[in-house]
Formats: structure tokens, C-alpha cells, sequence
């Protein structure tokens, strides 16, 4: 499944409507550190594993295409 992520900074909320996320994470986007936040909310909030959530645009903008793997 295919799902665009847009992401806000230094607020803690998560909410999944269709194929669109909306994420706020409280880590900087330094060295990856908040594309791993990220992973790890959506995993956890799917109660999946993290290895099933890959980013696949991205990396280094507030909006994102990720993939969830089955």
C-alpha cells in the first residue's frame, strides 16, 4: 500500500485518511533521525514491523511517498 506522508514539526499526532498520513514528530530532521521517527510511529500505529515501512520519496522533504510492505 502507497500512502503520502506530509509532516509537521515539534507536534505529536498521527492520523490516516484514504492513502494520505499526516504525522507530527517531535525529532529534528538531522542525520535521518526524523524519517526513523517516522517509521517507527507508523509501524507502531499499524502494529507492524518497522522493516515493513520503507520510504520511497522523500528523504529530505516534509512530504513523502512511503510504502508498506505485506
Amino acid at each position: 500500500m502507497i500512502y503520502k506522508v506530509n509532516v509537521e514539526f515539534s507536534k505529536e499526532f498521527l492520523v490516516i485518511e484514504n492513502d494520505q498520513i499526516n504525522i507530527g514528530i517531535k525529532s529534528k530532521p538531522i542525520k535521518g533521525e526524523a524519517n526513523k521517527e517516522i517509521i517507527k510511529k507508523i509501524a507502531k500505529h499499524l502494529k507492524i514491523s518497522t522493516s515493513l515501512v520503507q520510504i520511497k520519496s522523500g528523504h529530505k522533504s516534509s512530504e513523502k511517498i512511503i510504502e508498506i510492505l505485506e
